[in-house]
């Protein structure tokens, strides 16, 4: 039979397989969980997108959504934000944000009695995309201009600087892991999991900035796990229902080396 592998870029995938591997290995079962997205990097621009400016920005102006109790709870866009620590790049403000794979972690996982995802922004991005915003540039409503029918982001879109583009003067790092709480023999535990990745580097490597990079090589691993039938299956899966061992054994041989913490994070105490 035919195998589909949903998901497997850092997040939504590697996101999904940390998780899972907390599960096996660390908790009987996991109640709280919260992903963090940090782009600490600098492209020495004014203002653009790391990945496709339409789906980027469509993505972070809509409603935020998160789970809790078995509800799907809606707040306005950037409405709900905290300072959040992140490893050798320090405290930066984060947004509550919807992102795909909360859906299928609450349901593969049906412990969990709360799932968010955040990430960072300066506050120049978003003075940015506010004017945008009120401008009408990253309306996704046909407009007629000269005769023609335009989509005002896609136009938005073709006037930005282009994601490829941005990896030659990037400095500085992303991090991106999971804030796991849960139970382990009735007794209650924390556990924290992510990957920091360089920019410069992962230019000097591939030509490509870290957001890139760590979208990339996952998918890449993903691909190699199926061809080589050390994930196997027939149907559509989503990365967290396969076994994460193997995946994050190669993973750091890769390029995108992982670190662990276990009952050392309080960063998600309430």
């Amino acid at each position: 039979g035919i195998m589909a592998v949903l998901g497997c870029g850092f997040d939504p995938g590697v996101t999904g397989i940390f998780t899972a591997y907390a599960l096996k290995h660390y908790f009987d079962q996991i109640h709280y969980l919260d992903i963090v997205d940090c782009n600490a990097g600098d492209h020495g621009l004014p203002f653009a997108t790391n990945f496709n400016p339409e789906i980027n920005i469509r993505e972070i102006t809509q409603k935020g959504r998160y789970y809790e109790n078995s509800t799907w709870v809606e707040v306005n866009p950037f409405s709900v934000h905290r300072p959040i620590n992140y490893p050798e790049i320090g405290e930066r403000e984060s947004y509550l944000l919807y992102h795909e794979e909360l859906e299928s972690l609450v349901k593969h996982i049906p412990t969990i009695k709360r799932a968010r995802f955040w990430m960072t922004f300066s506050e120049s991005y978003l003075t940015h995309l506010r004017v945008l915003q009120n401008v009408g540039l990253t309306s996704i409503e046909p407009i007629e201009y000269e005769g023609h029918q335009i989509v005002p982001l896609q136009f938005l879109k073709a006037v930005l600087p282009a994601p490829s583009s941005l990896g030659e003067n990037y400095q500085g790092k992303t991090s991106i892991g999971c804030h796991i709480r849960g139970v382990k023999d009735g007794k209650p535990r924390t556990y924290y999991i992510y990957n920091n990745c360089d920019h410069a580097k992962a230019y000097e490597e591939v030509g490509a900035q870290a957001v890139s990079y760590t979208t990339g090589v996952p998918a890449m691993l993903g691909a190699l796990l199926v061809v080589t039938g050390t994930w196997k299956g027939e149907g559509v899966f989503n990365v967290e229902q396969l076994d994460p061992d193997p995946f994050l054994e190669k993973l750091g041989t890769y390029g995108l080396e992982w670190h662990e913490s276990i009952n050392n994070s309080e960063e998600f105490a309430d």
